[in-house]
């Protein structure tokens, strides 16, 4: 079966480090929505006067956000429809509510479920302070908002979101990647994803 994998999770928990040790050993389209849209995000932000690393603005809300994912949603579902695995790496928090989202993402590849296995990773860590520390470290402009309003932001993480698609709950791995991530956690993700899920 083809490999669709979705990692997902709040922001620093290090999805898409977890994502690129994994797909070393599970070719695959590898599709972050950051990279997918970014350049493009920050063009329209600027054209309106406003902070080209902005992620949680209502005008980004409102106007970009959509934009970002279902960009990278038409690629995905172009690379299922010639054969290929396909990781996905963002959030998805409300892509994940909407049960109909994974139903039209298959059906538009032209595929069916027997013939594509939707596995979703989400990515978590022991505490919200693991996240703060791991957000400094990067120290990317995009994350200058969450570090400003940390009380707030704070206040509305979850770091397991509600997945709503019917999907068997053997097919949804809630990953601990506090610590180091080591061979044994990969290949821990890599049989995860390599088992077909049953039908």
């Amino acid at each position: 079966m083809q490999k669709l994998v979705f990692f997902v999770g709040v922001a620093g928990t290090g999805k898409t480090t977890v994502a690129e040790k994994v797909v070393e050993r599970i070719p695959a389209a590898f599709l972050d929505r950051d990279t997918v849209g970014g350049r493009f995000v920050e063009r329209f932000l600027e054209m309106n006067e406003l902070d080209p690393n902005d992620r949680d603005s209502d005008f980004y809300k409102k106007h970009l956000r959509d934009l970002e994912y279902d960009t990278t949603k038409d690629i995905c579902i172009e690379n299922l429809r010639v054969g290929q695995n396909v990781f996905m790496i963002s959030p998805f928090t409300s892509e994940l509510k909407n049960e109909e989202w994974i139903e039209d993402v298959i059906k538009a590849s032209g595929k069916t479920k027997k013939e594509v296995d939707v596995k979703v990773v989400v990515v978590t860590l022991q505490d919200i302070e693991q996240q703060r520390s791991r957000i400094e470290m990067r120290g990317t402009d995009r994350d200058t908002w969450k570090l400003e309003n940390w009380n707030s932001y704070e206040t509305r993480v979850n770091f397991v979101p509600e997945i709503n698609w019917d999907i068997p709950s053997s097919s949804i791995d809630v990953f601990d990647n506090s610590g180091d991530l080591t061979v044994e956690k990969v290949n821990h993700l890599v049989q995860f994803i390599k088992n077909d899920a049953a039908q």
